[in-house]
């Protein structure tokens, strides 16, 4: 618990909140006291896997799929917005909620699940780092995926990540921003992006990157990130008003956040349907990207995308790792702690199960991809169990979902569903 709160730390939201002086008028200051998770999120969805989804897709299809971002990026912000209600309310993160309040048998199976989602993310993770270290130093991607784990779990049960961390966020925001900037520098057709941002479409043989770019913005492993940290707070052990005040401003914390990532992704897909997609160039690797950022970088493009890339996989590594340990405690009804036998076996099985998959990896870009397609086939079981126990009034009390936002959050399950079987459907007629 207090590794989340010194996490938080460095946004400078986290604030002492028994404070008598609860109860006069909140302003822009206050505000800020209130928010904080959702940045935090914001990083495990910009992360290698993004890259290289977005990537993928907008060389090969070009703005056309620019619509699931957007259709991504609105499940996104209801999915975080209600699991956040669940840490609030009950102070238990979403793995221990399920522990407590659901069938022991069904919550484990559940959450074992959850937790290959978490290994899942973190190969991503940890590939993209290795990827950079191959890009900087020509170190095997193999090796460079032990070195990149190692550093991780050193950082992660030593707590020393805390003294990189802010670089680490702040050199991957900045090249967001470069990707975001570099759009005013290349030759963007904006009423067909425009179009496509809000227009569905499903091109010939486009259903697994479309998924892989559903799995890599909803990604699971950030439902359980979010309500831990969230929960860390307890402020369902303060009064009423603290509760209300919190479950309001959170949401404006989870929209500003998921709007961000939002605008990154879909910079990405356009950039790269700018770069690769307009001269008919196949992405076949992660290394070739550097071209997004030659219109305003020149040169020292391939060394800053490197930094960049191996800093994402770093910090994303971290979050996802930590999400496993989060799982795994809370099989145990546990808060996260570093120092506890679960938390760290959690955290071990997402980094060293992913660390395993990536020797048997032939294509590192292509398991990119696939990791993150595991990922929108896992979302609909955390969607399901998250559904059921913030819907229910022996969990929430008064604040469980009304009927309308039941029917919203079944909407985006059975979407990813039909989603999925679609795909399904593809590879075996195709």
């Amino acid at each position: 618990m207090a590794l989340f709160k010194s996490l938080l730390g460095k946004f400078h939201f986290f604030r002492d909140l028994k404070s008598k002086d609860h109860s006069r008028i909140f302003g822009a200051r206050d505000i800020l006291k209130y928010i904080g998770p959702g940045l935090l999120v914001t990083v495990g969805f910009t992360d290698p896997g993004n890259w290289a989804a977005n990537i993928a897709t907008g060389s090969s299809y070009g703005y056309t799929l620019l619509w699931i971002v957007t259709l991504s990026t609105i499940m996104l912000i209801i999915l975080q917005h209600n699991v956040a209600h669940l840490g609030i309310v009950t102070g238990y993160c979403l793995a221990e909620a399920a522990t407590v309040y659901t069938n022991r048998k069904i919550s484990k199976i559940m959450l074992s699940f959850a937790e290959l989602a978490s290994v899942a993310t973190s190969l991503a993770e940890i590939l993209g780092g290795a990827i950079a270290l191959q890009m900087l130093f020509k170190v095997p991607v193999k090796i460079g995926a032990v070195l990149v784990t190692i550093f991780v779990v050193i950082m992660l049960f030593t707590h020393s990540y805390k003294k990189i961390e802010k670089w680490i966020i702040g050199f991957v925001s900045i090249i967001g921003l470069s990707f975001f900037y570099e759009l005013f520098l290349v030759d963007v057709d904006w009423a067909a992006a425009g179009i496509s941002w809000v227009k569905p479409s499903i091109p010939e043989g486009s259903m697994l990157l479309l998924m892989s770019v559903l799995g890599a913005v909803v990604m699971p492993h950030n439902l359980f990130l979010h309500s831990e940290i969230i929960q860390s707070r307890q402020w369902n052990l303060e009064d009423e008003k603290i509760i209300k005040k919190q479950l309001k401003f959170e949401f404006a914390d989870t929209l500003l956040s998921m709007i961000i990532g939002w605008a990154i992704n879909s910079a990405i897909i356009i950039l790269a349907a700018s770069t690769f997609f307009s001269h008919n160039i196949k992405v076949e690797e992660l290394q070739q990207a550097k071209s997004l950022l030659e219109p305003l970088l020149g040169t020292n493009a391939a060394v800053v995308f490197a930094v960049a890339l191996l800093f994402s996989g770093v910090a994303s590594s971290i979050t996802s790792a930590m999400a496993g340990g989060s799982i795994v405690s809370g099989m145990f009804t546990e808060p996260y702690n570093i120092k506890d036998n679960h938390t760290r076996t959690g955290v071990l099985i997402s980094l060293a199960g992913a660390l395993i998959v990536i020797f048997f990896i032939g294509d590192p870009f292509m398991g990119l991809i696939l990791s993150q397609v595991f990922l929108s086939i896992q979302l609909p079981f955390t969607v399901a169990i998250q559904v059921y126990l913030t819907s229910s009034k022996k969990v929430m009390g008064k604040y469980a979902n009304s009927r309308f936002l039941v029917v919203i959050l079944s909407v985006i399950a059975a979407t990813v569903i039909y989603l999925n079987l679609k795909l399904l459907f593809d590879i075996i007629f195709r």
